[in-house]
């Protein structure tokens, strides 16, 4: 019996790979870089021109084109947002570190760049994460950082878009767009379909059309 446990860690171990490592449960940048720089084919969620993976204990509120809007069980709330039009461009990324933000950093794995961009307002803390075309904010208390920047690397790591179908629907005019709204996102956290901040306030993402939480094994 015993030889049977040794072996099969031994099987374990090959196929897992030798560079498992825990998660911090205080440090979400070294969490970062060790999720990040993985590479990852799975996805759960699929929609036209992109696909992407929700972690487990994450369920959508809301839904739509290039917009979602995902719930933690900590009642925390991730605003996604799918920048396919700069994707299809290759728009590149000119974020500028914020010296004055509790934390700001450029980030680049594998071959796709963004920033981390985490701001103090009042007791809560805002995060901005841009990855790989891809926006995610949520305001969350500090306890919940580490926690939210993980669901969102997982998320953002994940992201697939599928050039052919994204180049069919450019030219067939289904996406619209200005040729100078070519910008890799506002760096100011105003864009319409994101978190708005005006004097320290966050108002909240536009209202969702269907407010139950929808689990994504209902999809």
């Amino acid at each position: 019996m015993k030889k049977l446990i040794v072996l099969l860690s031994i099987v374990l171990l090959l196929v897992t790979g030798c560079s498992i490592k825990k998660l911090d449960s205080s440090d979400f940048e070294e969490n970062m870089e060790l999720l990040l720089s993985e590479k990852v084919k799975t996805s759960n969620v699929q929609f036209e021109g992109y696909k992407y993976y929700v972690p487990e204990g994450l369920k959508f509120v809301n839904k739509e084109d290039y917009n979602a809007i995902l719930m933690d069980r900590f009642n925390n709330k991730y605003y996604v947002y799918f920048d396919v039009i700069s994707y299809f461009h290759r728009v590149d990324n000119t974020y500028k570190i914020k010296q004055d933000a509790y934390y700001s950093k450029v980030i680049n794995y594998n071959n796709k760049d963004g920033y981390l961009e985490i701001t103090e307002y009042g007791s809560k803390y805002f995060i901005v994460f841009v990855y790989n075309y891809t926006k995610i904010e949520a305001l969350v208390n500090k306890n919940g950082l580490v926690n939210v920047v993980n669901n969102m690397c997982y998320i953002l790591r994940s992201v697939k878009f599928n050039d052919k179908v994204l180049e069919s629907l450019v030219g067939d005019n289904v996406l619209s767009y200005a040729e100078e709204s070519f910008t890799l996102f506002d760096t100011t956290p105003t864009h319409d379909n994101s978190l708005e901040v005006e004097s320290g306030n966050l108002p909240g993402y536009k209202e969702a059309k269907d407010q139950e939480v929808i689990d994504l094994d209902e999809e």
